[in-house]
């Protein structure tokens, strides 16, 4: 199995589902590096940026149950690193 670092980009507009992002968050914590959270109050949005190092479904997989969310959208900026796993 391959295992891919990327980048996942997050805008939150409905601080409602902020709840369930984490939830989401947390299901796949065993492959984030990091997460960074900046609230933009001015503009009444939140960004998040989640550093991740899993096999490509695994990302796409996180990224679209985020993105799927009411009010947020989720982008995902692959990196070439790419390693063999043991699984």
């Amino acid at each position: 199995m391959e295992s891919r670092v990327a980048l996942i980009g997050i805008i939150v507009e409905k601080s409602e589902s902020a709840e369930k992002i984490n939830a989401i968050l947390h299901d796949y914590a065993p492959w984030i590096l990091g997460r960074m959270g900046l609230p933009y109050r001015e503009k009444g949005i939140s960004i998040i940026s989640i550093a991740v190092d899993a096999p490509q479904d695994v990302i796409s997989t996180l990224s679209g149950k985020i993105g799927r969310l009411e009010g947020v959208s989720a982008k995902t900026a692959y990196s070439n690193v790419i390693t063999k796993t043991d699984a």
